[in-house]
């Protein structure tokens, strides 16, 4: 395998690409689709390594210094609406940046791409998600709820105290579906759209809705452009995810497929996000239960979550062990479709 710099001409064909070109003797590609696919397959199999350092963490110290100073209680609400959008500004611009500079670094030395080919794998969460929702599954099936509640509240927002088994099952079902389009097809999408920097700056933003995007005193005004930016940037992979977990129920067993697309577009809307709803919908017509519904943020019910879905209320630890195999089942179909793109590619540069 042979590699050339970033930004190549390639004169043969007349076509620009903005990342390494690699040379393989039966395939001659754009490295940013193989790139992409060694990344979600190390993914798969060695998940987040304690031993990298993982750059959310490091966003999210930024946005806390941000918040600490800009986000005051005795600001007028004009005042905190302009100062979050500003800070949207300024993290968009500093992740551009952050992400070009380890583009063009990583053009001019040897191996360079090993090192957007480990930021890219740490970004994504195929393996991450499988494990931490495994572990849920675990607890339910010993029996032991109050581990079981522990363990989902390391993937949710709401308050998970006094979650039954029932509401365990369907909490760990609703993160593990909007994961798969938060986590893995929405970075996919941005890195294919704007490599390095367009998957830095969707983390970032992510990250930034999740820590001030939220509904109450506090953040309502200051968190609102994040809000607003991450709705934007999930807009496009939220559509391309249900599809897919729709799909991907056809080869589960007990699944239905057809149930998934037909609530999948009948129920999509009534969730209170513009996307959370494509991917939940789809895994609760693929299950026959129901998810969304009441639940409790910070002790404060929320009571205007409507009921997603035709089936069962009650969420069980086998509905929770599908929707971890349409979950697994969903990533391997982005990971066809990149191969798929790759072998297009190939053809339509022979032509």
């Amino acid at each position: 395998m042979r590699l050339a710099p970033h930004s190549l001409v390639m004169e043969n064909f007349g076509i620009w690409h903005s990342s390494n070109i690699i040379f393989i003797d039966w395939l001659f590609v754009p490295g940013v689709f193989v790139v992409l696919i060694l990344a979600l397959i190390l993914d798969a199999i060695i998940g987040d390594p304690r031993w990298i350092p993982h750059p959310v963490r490091g966003i999210g110290v930024i946005i806390k210094f941000f918040d600490s100073i800009f986000n005051r209680a005795h600001y007028p609400k004009h005042f905190l609406r302009i100062f979050g959008f500003g800070l949207v500004v300024i993290i968009t611009i500093v992740f551009i940046t952050v992400g070009w500079v380890i583009t063009f670094y990583t053009a001019g030395i040897p191996f360079g791409w090993i090192i957007e080919l480990v930021i890219i794998m740490v970004m994504i969460s195929q393996r991450s998600m499988i494990d931490h929702a495994w572990r849920v599954g675990r607890a339910l099936k010993s029996e032991n709820l109050e581990v079981s509640r522990e363990k989902v509240g390391h993937i949710v927002g709401r308050d998970v105290a006094t979650l039954d088994k029932a509401g365990v099952s369907r909490a760990a079902i609703e993160s593990i579906s909007e994961s798969f389009t938060d986590g893995v097809v929405a970075p996919i999408f941005w890195y294919l759209v704007g490599g390095l920097p367009g998957l830095l700056v969707f983390k970032a933003i992510s990250t930034l809705d999740s820590m001030v995007g939220y509904r109450n005193p506090k953040y309502l005004d200051f968190g609102m452009a994040a809000a607003r930016f991450d709705d934007i940037l999930n807009w496009f992979p939220a559509r391309i995810a249900g599809p897919i977990i729709a799909l991907a129920a056809f080869f589960i067993p007990k699944a239905s497929s057809i149930g998934a697309f037909y609530i999948l577009f009948r129920d999509a809307s009534k969730h209170n996000s513009p996307n959370a709803g494509w991917a939940e919908a789809a895994m609760a017509g693929a299950l026959r239960i129901r998810l969304l519904g009441p639940r409790m943020y910070k002790s404060i019910e929320v009571l205007d979550a409507s009921w997603i879905g035709d089936g069962k209320k009650e969420a069980t630890f086998f509905d929770l062990l599908k929707a971890i195999h349409i979950y697994a089942i969903s990533c391997f179909i982005l990971w066809v479709g990149i191969f798929m793109a790759i072998i297009f590619i190939k053809l339509l540069l022979v032509k």
